[in-house]
């Protein structure tokens, strides 16, 4: 049987979705010249991406909507597994006054206590330092995530704040973090470092001390934490390269 002619190719195109379109064009060159004409795939890049077809250029609508069919499947794609782990990084914090260290804690990422299962916020353990004395303090807080065997380091939170002593009480510290791999400082990741500060009284009333610290990533749309695989895999920018940041 010979081949229907492109008059009848063009009325049955009409009916046809992009993907069934795009493999009867496969069938010949007859049939690939006949369905890729711009009269049949002008109306389907406008229902499906509006603004390619306001391009003004060269490139055919069916070029065009190859491009960004292309573009929304990469946007839905999921991101590949992060290369660092837990096990590969240490978690260092410090607490300090102009008196001196508070409270300091360096710690296994796979030994951290998780907060909420599934999301970047740990609680560490600290070392305690200075008692807090006064009724309010100006407290300097820092939390660098380092590397195992030195080979980067990421500062995630410094910060400096007055904080008013309260047994029980706690203090929150948060720092823009920068998108991966700019080098403007003014160029935020919409993702913040954050570092809680809990206090409470020693038992012979002498003074507060710091109990514990936690730590994380917090997304600024939802103000959620992001996911263990989010947080390292944002890590993995700054930490496995041959530079200090």
């Amino acid at each position: 049987m010979s081949s229907p002619p492109w008059e009848a190719l063009i009325l049955v195109a009409t009916y046809l979705d992009p993907k069934t379109l795009a493999i009867a064009s496969c069938v010949s060159k007859s049939w690939f010249s006949s369905l890729s004409s711009d009269q049949i795939w002008e109306p389907v890049l406008t229902t499906h991406f509006p603004s390619l077809a306001t391009l003004s250029s060269d490139v055919t609508y069916r070029r065009l909507f190859a491009m960004g069919h292309a573009a929304a499947a990469r946007r839905s794609q999921k991101p590949p597994k992060p290369s660092l782990s837990l096990e590969d990084v240490l978690f260092a914090v410090s607490v300090s006054t102009r008196n001196g260290i508070v409270a300091s804690g360096v710690r296994a990422g796979d030994t951290l206590r998780m907060e909420e299962a599934g999301v970047f916020c740990f609680g560490m353990g600290c070392e305690s330092g200075l008692l807090l004395k006064e009724e309010e303090e100006e407290l300097r807080v820092t939390w660098n995530v380092v590397l195992k065997g030195w080979g980067g380091v990421f500062t995630m939170v410094e910060r400096e704040g007055k904080v008013r002593l309260v047994s029980g009480g706690e203090e929150w510290f948060w720092e823009e973090l920068p998108v991966p791999g700019c080098c403007s400082g003014a160029v935020v990741s919409a993702m913040l470092g954050d570092l809680k500060v809990a206090m409470c009284e020693v038992k012979d009333g002498s003074g507060m001390k710091v109990e514990e610290v936690s730590v994380g990533i917090l997304r600024v749309g939802d103000w959620r934490y992001v996911s263990v695989e989010d947080g390292l895999r944002y890590l993995q920018h700054f930490l496995l390269t041959n530079h200090l940041i």
